[in-house]
C-alpha cells in the first residue's frame, strides 16, 4: 500500500473531513454535550469502519485486520491521553466552550507529529530489522510499569516544555475568547505587546503529551503491521476520535480503574508478539481477538469490582495532635 495514490487520497479525505467540522459544525465554540459527543463518536468509528472495510474489499482479509487491530490498539492507548487532558483543562479552568478548539488543533498538530514518527520509525525497521526488538522489549517495559504504576498526579507547571515556552513567551493569566495570540499590556505602564493566552498554552501542553503517549503507542502499532499506510491510517482515525470521546468519557472515566491493567497487558502482548515474530508469527486474527478480548474485560471488571479507597490519613493527624512533642 506504499503507492502515492493511496496517501494522496486518504489525506485529502481527513483535510475535507476536518475543514468540514471545524469550519461547519464547529464555527462557533460552545459546550459539547454528550449527545453531540455520541453522535459524533458514531460518526468517527463508522467511518473508520468503513475505511476498514473498503480495504478488505480492495485488498483482501489480511490488511483490513491488520488495520482494525492497530485501531482498536490505537484507540485504547488514547483512552490514557483522556485522563492527562481532563486534569490540564481542570488545572487551567479552561472553560467548556473552549475546548474543542484546544482539541481540534492540538490532533490536528499530533497528525504530522505522529506522521513523523511513524516514517521514522519504518525507515529504521527497513534498514536496521534489528530495531524491531527493541521496539518490543520497550513494549514489555512499559506495560509492567504502566501496571505497577501508582497513578500519582502529574503537574502541569512540572513540564519543563511550559517551563521553556514561559521564558521565552509572555504569557497572559487571562483567556480571550478563542484566541491563542493578543496584543496586550501584561502590568500596569508597560507597553503593549503580542503574548500567549492560557488557551495556548493548554494547546502546547496537549501536543507535548501527545508526543509522549505516541512514544508507546507508535511501537505498538508497528507490531501489527509494518505497512506505514496502515500504521498512519489506524493512527489518524484515533486521533479523530479522540476529540468527542473526551467529551463523552470526561465524567465516568474514573470509573474504569482497572483499564492500565488492560493496556499494560496490550502493550506487553504486542511487544511479545514483535518479539517472537522472526520465530512464530501470531495471526492477526488471534491478535484482534486478545487485543478486544482484554480491553473488553478490563471495562467490564471496573464496573463491577470498585476500586480501592485509600488509606484513611486521619490517624496521623490525631496523632501529631495528641499533644506530645516531635
Amino acid at each position: 500500500m506504499s503507492s502515492p495514490i493511496w496517501w494522496v487520497a486518504f489525506n485529502a479525505l481527513i483535510l475535507s473531513l476536518l475543514a468540514l467540522d471545524l469550519g461547519v459544525f464547529h464555527r462557533r465554540g460552545h459546550a459539547v454535550g454528550v449527545r453531540e459527543a455520541l453522535t459524533w463518536s458514531a460518526i468517527w468509528v463508522s467511518l473508520a469502519i468503513a475505511f476498514g472495510v473498503g480495504i478488505w474489499w480492495k485488498l483482501g482479509q489480511q490488511p483490513a485486520l491488520e488495520f482494525f487491530t492497530g485501531y482498536l490498539v490505537e484507540e485504547a492507548l488514547s483512552v490514557d491521553n483522556l485522563f492527562v487532558f481532563i486534569m490540564i483543562f481542570g488545572y487551567f479552568r479552561v472553560p467548556a466552550e473552549l475546548q474543542h478548539r484546544v482539541l481540534f488543533w492540538g490532533i490536528l498538530g499530533a497528525l504530522v507529529m505522529r506522521g513523523a514518527m511513524i516514517a521514522t520509525g519504518a525507515l529504521l525497521l527497513e534498514r536496521f530489522h534489528w530495531v524491531i526488538y527493541i521496539f518490543g522489549a520497550f513494549l514489555v517495559i512499559t506495560g509492567i510499569r504502566m501496571a505497577l504504576s501508582s497513578g500519582e498526579a502529574i503537574e502541569p507547571d512540572a513540564n519543563p516544555v511550559l517551563r521553556l515556552l514561559r521564558r521565552f513567551i509572555p504569557v497572559t493569566t487571562r483567556f480571550h475568547g478563542e484566541k491563542f495570540f493578543v496584543r496586550e499590556a501584561l502590568r500596569p505602564g508597560e507597553p503593549v505587546r503580542r503574548v500567549a493566552t492560557p488557551l495556548f498554552v493548554v494547546l502546547v501542553l496537549v501536543e507535548t503529551t501527545d508526543v509522549v503517549f505516541a512514544l508507546d503507542s507508535i511501537p505498538a502499532i508497528f507490531g501489527v503491521t509494518r505497512d506505514p499506510f496502515l500504521v498512519y491510517s489506524s493512527n489518524v482515525f484515533a486521533i479523530l476520535g479522540l476529540r468527542s470521546l473526551y467529551f463523552v468519557l470526561a465524567g465516568v472515566i474514573g470509573k474504569f480503574h482497572l483499564l492500565k491493567y488492560g493496556l499494560s497487558v496490550v502493550l506487553a502482548f504486542v511487544g511479545v508478539k514483535m518479539i517472537i515474530a522472526e520465530w512464530y508469527k501470531i495471526p492477526i486474527g488471534i491478535a484482534l481477538g486478545v487485543v478486544a478480548l482484554v480491553l473488553l474485560a478490563s471495562v467490564l471488571l471496573s464496573l463491577v469490582i470498585p476500586p480501592k479507597e485509600p488509606p484513611p490519613a486521619v490517624e496521623a493527624d490525631a496523632a501529631s495532635n495528641d499533644g506530645s512533642v516531635r
